[in-house]
């Protein structure tokens, strides 16, 4: 919150022309996986249309990538966590008769390639293997934590949610496994697992909290360690590039993860491209460079149908539609769609959701106390948040 609160959380802009839930889909759809359902419920509407107008498959070869609402199949409530989605959506299955199934999250931001994971599990014998990465020992308090076996690294023993007395990795002991919300399993197991899952009153029906802990317990997880992950192109710098960004802080670190000039993501690797929707835009354009005024813009991310005219923008992410007016200033900040900041107005260290309209002189992330007056969010690190559809007051 607030920029869930019009909508679901993967339908969250990034990085300019993405939605969060194109990640995930690129991964999959570069993986050779070309049969896909999202499964959708809270404030899906921007959710389901991203989906259905961006994530256009070839028909005439049976391939798809489809939103699949909520719909009551097994009984008059909605889905009662990931694993029950699953179970609520197992005619699915049914229809398509996969031997394997991939279930990944659509809120995380990273490249993966998902075939190299299903080869893994095929060749270990588990009937569910979890994708991990590794992470500081002093970090396992903010994760599921994954622990195995010292004889056999890809068999996990336990399955601890934040857990304050942690276990290092046999090799590397200052590191813990943390799970990625990313799973891949036999689809008959799955199938069986749901539906023991569905039957249990003191579940919560959840995929990382309640179906890793059953697999464990029979002895059939498996781990798949993220850092044997090989993407084409990437570069040692992003190659087990990860972020969870569940917070507003750790969207505002990972939008600026892709602005320097070797970017900590890189989303210019074409041998595995980030797919998303945006088309038909005009390019960006800078205007003004009289002696008093300059359209101009350093060390940004600055996306198509953006004008900056006669203002400064620094270290910034700026959606499409963004217009930035003479003499205002940018920095340090992220704007989503249709942004419009007026003369001499300053924006420092701020995220405006979409169709926010700064005035004439205002000024946001400057003063965090009148920021909090005018009703925005100042999170801890003082990153000031204003909700979509703003008219900003001065």
């Amino acid at each position: 919150m607030p920029l869930t609160s019009h909508r679901a959380k993967p339908a969250v802009p990034f990085g300019g022309i993405y939605r969060l839930v194109d990640f995930a889909l690129s991964n999959v759809i570069n993986s050779g996986y070309l049969k896909v359902v999202v499964l959708t419920q809270y404030k899906s509407h921007s959710l389901d249309r991203h989906v259905t107008k961006t994530w256009q498959m070839s028909n005439l070869l049976g391939n798809y990538v489809t939103p699949v609402p909520a719909q009551q199949r097994v009984g008059k409530h909605w889905y009662l966590g990931s694993a029950d989605a699953i179970y609520q959506c197992l005619n699915i299955m049914d229809d398509e008769r996969p031997d394997i199934v991939v279930v990944v999250g659509a809120d995380h931001v990273y490249r993966m390639d998902f075939s190299q994971m299903v080869d893994s599990h095929i060749a270990s014998g588990a009937e569910m293997t979890v994708a991990a990465i590794r992470q500081p020992i002093a970090l396992a308090t903010e994760f599921g934590v994954i622990e195995t076996d010292p004889s056999d690294p890809t068999r996990i023993t336990a399955f601890r949610e934040k857990p304050s007395d942690p276990v290092g990795l046999a090799d590397s002991p200052g590191e813990i496994l943390a799970s990625m919300g990313n799973y891949v399993l036999n689809a008959d197991a799955l199938r069986r697992a749901v539906t023991e899952d569905a039957e249990d009153p003191e579940s919560k029906h959840d995929m990382g909290g309640d179906l890793v802990p059953a697999f464990v317990a029979k002895g059939t997880a498996g781990v798949y360690d993220f850092i044997h992950n090989d993407v084409p192109g990437s570069t040692d710098r992003d190659r087990d590039y990860w972020r969870d960004v569940g917070t507003l802080d750790s969207y505002f670190e990972a939008n600026k993860d892709l602005i320097s000039i070797t970017p900590v993501f890189n989303v210019y690797n074409d041998q595995w491209p980030l797919h998303t929707g945006y088309t038909g835009l005009p390019p960006a354009k800078f205007v003004h460079a009289g002696p008093d005024r300059i359209g101009y813009a350093a060390d940004s991310v600055v996306s198509p149908g953006v004008i900056v005219s006669g203002a400064t923008v620094s270290g910034s992410v700026l959606s499409p539609g963004v217009y930035l007016h003479s003499w205002s200033a940018v920095s340090d900040s992220v704007l989503m769609d249709g942004v419009k900041v007026h003369r001499h107005a300053q924006v420092h260290r701020a995220i405006l959701d979409k169709n926010v309209i700064v005035p004439a002189r205002a000024r946001i992330g400057l003063d965090p106390e009148h920021d909090r007056a005018r009703g925005f969010t100042v999170t801890e690190s003082g990153i000031t948040v204003v909700p979509k559809g703003t008219i900003v007051e001065s």
